[in-house]
């Protein structure tokens, strides 16, 4: 079965994150959190950010999908927040087991997991 995971899609939204975010880093990921809105629900939302210093767009969309999966792999996106999750260099070399424990991490300190 496919989960159909909800993401931030508006810069605005996305802006917002940045602004008012709790900031965990991780030497695999950096995380930024916040509480949902009040209007858009109980549905937490995730974005996916990978920068051009990553390199090429074949290393940003790879380092985007192994963070959609270690999302899906934490049972994310977790009710009442939103989260920017942004790749760092080690994030596209990593394995999917490595990326699932940063990601547990980040959440455990985060105290939404």
């Amino acid at each position: 079965m496919l989960c159909v995971m909800s993401t931030i899609k508006s810069a605005r939204e996305i802006q917002s994150v940045f602004e008012h975010g709790r900031r965990i880093a991780n030497p695999l990921i950096v995380a930024l959190i916040t509480r949902t809105p009040d209007g858009r629900g109980h549905d937490g939302r995730v974005v996916f950010i990978a920068g051009k210093r990553l390199g090429s767009a074949v290393c940003r969309n790879r380092a985007k999908r192994v963070l959609r999966e270690a999302v899906r792999q934490a049972d994310g996106p977790w009710p009442g927040v939103d989260v920017a999750l942004i790749a760092r260099e080690k994030t596209g070399g990593a394995s999917r087991c490595e990326l699932t424990r940063a990601l547990e991490d980040i959440t455990k300190r985060a105290g939404i997991a």
